[in-house]
């Protein structure tokens, strides 16, 4: 009978282990669920410049991607964590296809490729289950950054080709260091020094008519000066 009880009170313990331990379980699971439901506000990414619109606007991998990443200017970890495996496709995109020649430049394949980088990460965090919510914030942060560099970096060769464009004096005349110059812009400015050249005009060759000249047939030495007679035909 007393090992009865006693088996009976071992059970009862294990139960309510089981019981307090459950209940612990469904009281965490909610406030984490409550954290990735939670919208963030992000930094806003530095825009390109109104002005520079038309000489983007057929770019359609930057024009995709700009429109997409405003999902992430306030946004909940879970809908981030939704967005990013999308988020990192436009990336490759842009990183892959066919940008305008004036980006074609190391410096401006560098802030791409941060992009990438950023962006791959933030996928990547898709598929670990453990992730925190502060981690999410804080790589949504590192991805807004670079497509803001990105963007800083557009409005800066776009800038510098329109100072060149607005250039009416060799670049020679005003000390301008052109080997400090990327390929892009030492190609602009050679342009323009090519189109400030002056062109050289051939000398027309002027004919004469011999009827109008002297004649030189009846010439005499004198003490050794030369005595032209010059007969003038009429």
């Amino acid at each position: 009978m007393r090992f009865v009880n006693k088996y009976y009170a071992l059970l009862s313990i294990l139960l309510f282990c089981l019981c307090s331990t459950k209940e612990q379980e469904t009281e965490k699971l909610p406030v984490k669920k409550a954290k990735l439901s939670i919208a963030q506000t992000h930094m806003r990414p530095v825009e390109v410049d109104e002005s520079f619109f038309k000489l983007i606007e057929n770019w359609e991998e930057y024009k995709l991607l700009e429109e997409f990443s405003v999902k992430f200017h306030q946004t909940s970890p879970n809908e981030a964590l939704s967005n990013a495996l999308e988020l990192k496709s436009l990336v490759t995109n842009l990183k892959d296809g066919i940008k305008p020649t004036i980006f074609n430049s190391p410096s401006f394949n560098a802030r791409i490729n941060v992009l990438f980088s950023e962006a791959e990460r933030l996928a990547d965090i898709t598929f670990i289950p453990a992730i925190r919510t502060t981690e999410i914030n804080e790589q949504v942060e590192k991805t807004l950054a670079a497509f803001s560099a990105l963007n800083a970096k557009i409005n800066t060769v776009l800038s510098q080709k329109k100072f060149e464009d607005a250039i009416e004096i060799s670049p020679k005349f005003i000390g301008l260091d052109t080997t400090k110059m990327d390929r892009v812009s030492r190609k602009t400015v050679a342009v323009f020094d090519k189109k400030l050249t002056p062109k050289r005009v051939p000398k027309k060759k002027i004919k004469m008519d011999k009827k109008t000249l002297p004649d030189y047939k009846n010439t005499k030495q004198i003490n050794g000066f030369q005595k032209v007679k010059i007969n003038n035909k009429s």
